[in-house]
């Protein structure tokens, strides 16, 4: 969270984070939407919609905006990561919208559940990062092993339940948001530069080390740790066979029964107390997580490490039995959510935006240039809640968007032998 303040996954963040759609052009208002002006034309037909997600991603301030801006009401369903999924699959009719991250559209694309969201009906489309368009950064092309969103981003059609190898009119999801995950670690605790994933098992932390306990990207970073050790090099970190499945879990097995794990976390809340406490000094972690704890007064450092980062994002879907108004609100949902307000109060809790444009536009100077393009702060930097969370001459882990996204090596994903995954990740947990 996500992503991920940075990164999850799934990720994962905090829940004064948020993830949020965009894309609807109501054709009777396309003059007045592309002013920028969204007035609540909505609301006397009452509209409200159903978003499911997690809580991570349902920012009750996002809600409040987008009702006093269009009168349409967002009610949320906040489930688990695994949850949205089962949901997508089980009962498409139990919510209006969708965020959930590119790595599930395997299991709930070839279902038909969703519908392809039409390119022509976003306000911003050509304004989308290239980041899931092209899978580039700057120009340049980026580390996709694992389920990288240019993968899954377009569909045949409509009504498809294929992913399409090149771009179409139809998105599979409208991404929210996105980052580039690492490790977290406290370096007033630690007292010594940290640049390799290797560090997650060196013995001088056993104890006071943690792993993110959701399987799937929890045996991401297990997979980043494996091959900085030099133990192997996978072909695609985001889809391991089965030997390598085990190799992986025999290397987190041996570690935790050595004592090198405090804790396996699953909730944003308690991976912010360990790190805050002290009892962990370096773990998995999401950037609103580091961000949480440097509100607190308490160094946190979401670490740049030398082998790159794991990626994940999120993006909002359409059930496939989606129509009339609602489908228009949830269209509407989607235009206003790029047109910069969310994307600003995203980019403030350390995740990014799918148009960098627009939120640019929301924000202050100096607060782009903290966030964006990795320059000392020119003032103190606050979260959307107004807590400082870094000081003026401060610069971001990692530095600019270019230098964190172009660094990634390997995005969330479910893997063909996922199943065989989940089973090995249970019994390290029981080890």
């Amino acid at each position: 969270m996500s992503k991920k303040i940075d990164t999850a996954p799934v990720a994962p963040a905090s829940p004064t984070t948020l993830g949020v759609q965009r894309r609807t052009l109501l054709q009777g208002t396309a003059g007045i939407l592309a002013t920028g002006i969204f007035p609540a034309i909505h609301a006397q037909e009452k509209i409200v919609l159903r978003y499911l997600g997690t809580a991570v991603n349902q920012d009750k301030a996002i809600g409040d905006k987008f009702k006093a801006d269009t009168g349409i009401e967002i009610q949320y369903v906040a489930v688990t990561t695994d949850d949205v999924t089962k949901r997508a699959v089980t009962a498409p009719n139990s919510f209006d919208l969708i965020d959930t991250e590119y790595f599930s559209l395997k299991k709930i694309v070839p279902t038909g559940n969703l519908k392809g969201i039409d390119a022509k009906r976003v306000k911003n489309f050509d304004k989308i990062t290239p980041v899931f368009t092209k899978g580039e950064v700057a120009g340049k092309k980026i580390g996709d092993q694992g389920t990288a969103p240019v993968k899954v981003f377009y569909l045949e059609g409509e009504r498809s339940k294929v992913f399409s190898k090149t771009p179409t009119q139809f998105m599979s999801l409208v991404p929210t948001t996105y980052n580039a995950d690492t490790l977290g670690i406290r370096p007033d605790l630690i007292g010594h530069p940290v640049d390799s994933w290797a560090q997650l098992l060196n013995p001088e932390f056993k104890g006071k080390a943690a792993i993110l306990n959701i399987p799937s990207i929890g045996i991401m970073d297990a997979a980043m740790v494996v091959e900085a050790k030099g133990i192997h090099k996978y072909a695609d970190k985001g889809n391991m066979t089965k030997a390598e499945i085990d190799l992986t879990i025999k290397t987190l097995i041996e570690a935790k029964k050595a004592g090198q794990f405090r804790a396996l976390w699953k909730d944003f809340n308690e991976s912010v107390n360990l790190m805050a406490s002290g009892e962990v000094v370096i773990q998995s972690m999401w950037s609103p997580a580091v961000t949480a704890v440097r509100s607190k007064g308490i160094a946190c450092t979401f670490q740049p490490l030398k082998e790159g980062y794991r990626a994940w994002a999120s993006g909002f879907g359409l059930p496939a039995t989606l129509s009339g108004k609602k489908l228009d609100g949830a269209y509407e949902f989607i235009n206003w959510f790029l047109d910069g307000w969310a994307g600003a109060y995203l980019n403030r809790q350390g995740y990014y935006s799918a148009v960098l444009e627009t939120a640019k536009a929301k924000m202050e100077p100096y607060e782009w240039a903290y966030w964006m393009e990795g320059k000392p702060a020119a003032q103190d930097i606050k979260s959307p809640q107004g807590d400082v969370i870094a000081k003026a001459g401060a610069t971001r882990d990692g530095g600019s968007y270019d230098e964190r996204m172009g660094a990634i090596a390997c995005w969330n994903a479910v893997m063909d032998q996922n199943e065989y995954m989940v089973q090995k990740w249970n019994e390290f947990v029981a080890a």
